[in-house]
């Protein structure tokens, strides 16, 4: 199977820090980007985390963004993935019409912290770049998993904004 051609964007969302990682053009290969301080709009200013995430779409041309979806061990969901579709959406919002998609990240910052470990990252260290590393782990599965199915991965989020209705009522 293929992968649709261009940039996507992985996100891990932290209440304290966002993981970001970019794609290659092609769509095979995840790459750390940045580590965002978790910052909250005001009514005042929309220059938050999201805001960084969306001028980093606009510039790169991302075609998709993919979110991490923190699900239980059973496949359950917690207080945390309900905050991750919290964040997918306002993000769908914002970056419309780019697409974002919410794939399961069972275990990425474990392994994230594994990796970092194993390759001689010191305990100090690991906390400013960990997120990255999940955020590289959420967005290869996704590339992975679109390239073993044909199909985009995970499930879509939609744009919460309402269309206006049209003159027959319909939306």
């Amino acid at each position: 199977m293929s992968v649709r051609p261009g940039v996507r964007l992985g996100v891990d969302v932290g209440t304290v820090r966002v993981g970001v990682a970019v794609s290659d053009p092609r769509g095979v290969l995840a790459s750390p980007y940045a580590t965002l301080q978790r910052t909250w709009p005001d009514d005042d200013t929309t220059d938050d985390d999201i805001a960084t995430i969306v001028a980093l779409a606009a510039e790169r041309e991302a075609v998709e963004v993919v979110v991490g979806l923190p699900r239980s061990l059973s496949g359950g969901e917690g207080p945390a993935a309900g905050a991750a579709r919290q964040y997918a959406a306002e993000l769908a919002r914002r970056v419309s019409p780019v697409s974002v998609r919410l794939v399961d990240e069972r275990l990425t910052s474990v392994d994230a912290h594994r990796v970092l470990r194993h390759s001689g990252v010191d305990g100090r260290r690991q906390r400013a770049v960990v997120d990255q590393a999940a955020a590289v782990l959420i967005l290869q599965a996704g590339l992975d998993e679109e390239r073993a199915s044909g199909r985009p991965p995970g499930e879509p989020v939609k744009d919460k904004r309402r269309r206006p209705k049209t003159k027959d009522g319909q939306r």
